[in-house]
C-alpha cells in the first residue's frame, strides 16, 4: 500500500456509491433519528425531515462498513436497485472492499423536499451522498460514477476497480 490509499479507496466507494455513504441520535443531539427509526420498524413512513435522511444514511453506512452488502443494497434508490441485481452488488463489494472502517456522517443538509445531500467521512477523506425520499422512506442514490459501474455487472465491475487501483482486495 502506498501513502495514497486511503483516498483511493474512497474513490473506490464513490464509484460504488456506497456507502457510504451517516449519523446517530448522538450527532444530531435530538431524538428525531431514533423516533424514525421506530417508526420504520413500525411499518410506518419514515420522517422526511433531516433527521430522517441522516438516519436512513448511518443505517446505510453501518450496514456497508459492517459487511452487510445485501442489505446496504436493499437502502438502495429504484434507480439503483436496478442498475446492479443484489447479488452481483455482494460480489462485487466482497470482492473490492474494506470491511470493518467505520464511515461517519459529518453534515447534511436538505435539497428540496425530497432529496438529502449528507456528507461521509471514511479514515480522512469526505464524500458527498445524495439521499432520496421514495416510497415512504430515504433511499440512497447512487452516483452516475457508480451507476455506471453497476451496469457492468460485477466481474466487469471487478476487473475495472482492478485496473483503476480501487479495489481494495488487489
Amino acid at each position: 500500500m502506498d501513502i495514497n490509499h486511503p483516498y483511493r479507496r474512497l474513490a473506490g466507494l464513490a464509484l460504488a456509491a456506497v456507502a457510504v455513504l451517516g449519523v446517530t441520535a448522538g450527532c444530531s443531539g435530538d431524538d428525531a433519528p431514533a423516533a424514525g427509526a421506530a417508526a420504520a420498524a413500525a411499518g410506518g413512513p419514515e420522517p422526511k425531515t433531516i433527521d430522517g435522511a441522516k438516519a436512513a444514511a448511518q443505517t446505510v453506512f453501518d450496514r456497508f462498513s459492517g459487511g452487510d452488502f445485501a442489505g446496504a443494497w436493499e437502502l438502495y434508490t429504484a434507480a439503483g436497485k436496478q442498475a446492479i441485481s443484489k447479488d452481483d452488488y455482494v460480489k462485487l463489494n466482497q470482492a473490492c472492499s474494506r470491511k470493518g472502517l467505520a464511515i461517519q456522517l459529518t453534515s447534511a443538509r436538505m435539497d428540496g423536499t425530497d432529496k438529502a445531500v449528507v456528507i461521509a467521512k471514511q479514515l480522512v477523506a469526505a464524500q458527498s451522498y445524495t439521499m432520496a425520499y421514495e416510497g415512504d422512506a430515504w433511499k440512497l442514490e447512487p452516483a452516475p460514477e457508480g451507476l455506471k459501474l453497476y451496469k457492468m455487472g460485477a466481474a466487469k465491475a471487478i476487473a475495472a476497480q482492478k485496473k483503476a487501483g480501487t479495489c481494495a482486495n488487489n
